[in-house]
């Protein structure tokens, strides 16, 4: 693929080994990571819009507080089934068009929920919210693969953790803008129309800025030589060798369940503290804590692994100290008067459990490669939700109704829910993915090893050339560690086929 004459001008090369190889970065890489990180904020504001004020918008439009909840619970629904679908479209028609389809569905969904406010007499307004929801659940399942084959594609490999870092973060920091913007923007039924107009703003703005400045799916020059092999197998034929993968299957299951812990512990936190006396702000409190946190970990993290490439030793010493923070929680949310505690204990749970997430999205890629990087992470992230309703349904199951206690805060007009037991069940299913994953995850870096393989002697030629002050000579690298055009079989029992960087152009 061939760039535009304008593009060498707007190229700052690499100052390593790998623009001595042909690899070359463009400082738009940046504009599109800016892009999908503000696409991906917008939807996740709009995702959990209605849930801090649920009462308040059942009220307005005389809707139950079930149907509410079933605005940010088809999220959930959607992503399962049309999850498979999106890895198709962003292997195959682009990271480009993916990102531009994306920020259409969460606009169009933006709008399309806000018209039961406008004067027009719609008779059935949960049709329309639940049609505006659908929208923006679509639009999650294309930008929620893209962080870390946007890193793959445009960033070189010292920068890839932390682009994936910057992009997959975004969606969390949304949730915490939506559980502070919400409250502060309703305070009657009356300021509903406000709300959901106010949340069109940047969703329209991330949709012009796609459109207009997204030209691309891949720059001219790939930025490195994982990047070069990068591949987008036959969709089925990806699927297949991700299932043949073992470490792959061990992180997909382990790491999917801690996706489904992370989504429970969001979703019934006001549910388990309110039993004990605690107000729903403080539970918003400590959820805005477990996300900042979170995204703070990430930061440093990325920062860190970008440096040392210590992936799998990252992601098992933070899954080991989140589960030992998940038993402390699942005794100290049972106890009245401990806010200290639990702001703690869910700011630590945040730091060493959330903030895990970019890490493994890079690490899925690392021990699947030459397979696509949107199969590799999202493939993740369906099993995770997949793994998310069975927790949150068996939690929920296992809780039985109690005498209200003096202290409850709970509102639900029901009697309180004890949930000693499915707290103490989701600690321990912390604790097992995490010691199935630290036992027995083993794998190489492949996408590393593929670009150490290159010529190993051009190092010392560039050295000499400089010396003499004489032009560097163009390279041939060597062949990667398999044949690019013949299947084979490694250690994990998945079979690999290296594709050209012309064929993702």
């Amino acid at each position: 693929m061939s760039g535009p004459a304008g593009d060498g001008q707007g190229a700052a090369e690499t100052p390593t080994l790998g623009a001595l190889r042909g690899h070359r970065v463009y400082a738009r890489r940046w504009v599109f990571l800016l892009v999908l990180s503000l696409l991906s904020f917008s939807n996740a504001t709009l995702w959990l819009s209605f849930a801090p004020v649920a009462n308040t918008v059942a009220q307005r439009f005389v809707l139950s507080t079930e149907q509410i909840n079933w605005l940010s619970l088809v999220y959930l629904v959607v992503s399962i089934p049309f999850g498979v679908v999106s890895i198709w479209v962003l292997d195959f028609a682009g990271l480009r068009w993916a990102t531009v389809l994306c920020a259409w569905l969460n606009f169009a969904g933006s709008v399309l929920r806000s018209l039961p406010c406008m004067e027009i007499g719609t008779q059935d307004p949960f049709a329309f919210l639940m049609g505006g929801q659908s929208l923006c659940a679509l639009a999650q399942t294309l930008v929620i693969f893209s962080p870390a084959k946007l890193a793959a594609l445009w960033f070189p490999e010292h920068q890839r953790a932390t682009a994936n870092m910057i992009g997959t973060m975004s969606n969390p920091l949304g949730i915490l803008v939506a559980n502070l913007l919400s409250p502060a923007l309703v305070k009657n039924k009356e300021d509903v129309p406000l709300m959901l107009g106010i949340y069109i703003i940047p969703a329209g703005l991330i949709c012009l800025l796609a459109t207009a400045c997204l030209w691309e799916s891949v720059p001219p020059t790939p930025p490195s030589a994982g990047a070069a092999c990068s591949t987008s197998e036959k969709f089925l034929d990806g699927l297949k060798l991700l299932v043949r993968n073992k470490a792959y299957v061990i992180l997909a299951v382990c790491f999917g369940g801690g996706i489904g812990i992370f989504s429970s512990f969001l979703a019934l936190l006001e549910q388990v503290l309110c039993v004990k006396g605690y107000s729903n702000e403080f539970a918003g409190f400590c959820a805005s804590l477990f996300i900042g946190f979170g995204v703070l970990g990430a930061l440093v993290l990325g920062l860190y692994v970008d440096r040392t490439k210590h992936f799998t030793e990252a992601l098992k010493i933070g899954l080991c100290l989140t589960s030992l923070v998940s038993v402390a929680f699942a005794l100290v949310s049972q106890l009245p008067g401990q806010t200290h505690a639990l702001a703690v204990i869910c700011s630590l749970f945040g730091l060493f459990g959330f903030s895990v997430a970019p890490v493994a999205m890079e690490l899925a890629v690392e021990c699947s490669f030459p397979v696509g990087e949107g199969a590799a992470t999202g493939l993740v992230f369906v099993l995770g939700q997949a793994e998310g309703v069975l927790i949150m349904v068996l939690l929920t199951t296992l809780t039985v109704r109690r005498a209200e206690p003096s202290f409850s805060t709970c509102r639900d007009g029901q009697g309180p829910l004890d949930w000693m037991v499915s707290m103490l069940l989701m600690a321990g299913l912390c604790t097992c993915f995490s010691c199935f994953l630290v036992l027995f995850f083993h794998t190489p870096y492949r996408r590393l090893q593929a670009e150490a393989s290159m010529s190993p002697s051009i190092q010392e030629d560039a050295c000499a050339a400089a010396e003499d002050h004489t032009p560097y000579p163009a390279a041939t690298p060597e062949p990667l560690p398999w044949d690019p055009t013949t299947p084979s079989t490694d250690a994990t029992g998945s079979s690999e086929a290296a594709h050209s960087w012309g064929r993702l152009s």
